[in-house]
């Protein structure tokens, strides 16, 4: 499985690429600008990212913009919804108004920090993304 960490806090990031690795090849990414570009040599290489964790608080491009950015682009690239990319947001805000955007625009899951690594396992199992135990 190949994964794309998007996140500005270093703590956050090395915790979720430590434990994100043992699933997949964890690419690792500070802001909104390295999420997309990232995103788009992961296309262009034909090797799709199948997880994208995706912070919603980053610099240069919020981590919402970013969600809509890749699914109209899976949507020009004509990507079925199945084929897509699994992205869960992440974020230490309860802003509820952002988690409600990101679902509109078409996120998978979304994960509150500190990470819950058991509740996100099982979102993962979810998302068909590790086997059922």
């Amino acid at each position: 499985m190949r994964i794309l960490i998007a996140e500005d806090d270093l703590a956050s990031r090395k915790f979720l690429d430590k434990f994100l690795s043992k699933y997949g090849d964890c690419d690792v990414v500070v802001d909104g600008m390295e999420t997309i570009d990232a995103y788009l040599f992961a296309m262009r290489e034909k090797k799709p990212y199948d997880l994208i964790c995706l912070d919603i608080m980053m610099p240069k491009i919020d981590g919402v913009k970013v969600l809509k950015a890749i699914r109209d682009l899976e949507t020009q690239k004509g990507i079925l919804p199945e084929r897509r990319a699994k992205i869960i947001m992440t974020t230490a805000l309860g802003e509820a108004e952002l988690v409600q955007t990101a679902f509109e625009y078409g996120c998978e899951a979304y994960a509150s920090k500190p990470i819950d690594t058991k509740k996100f396992l099982e979102v993962m199992k979810k998302l068909g993304l590790i086997k059922q135990e």
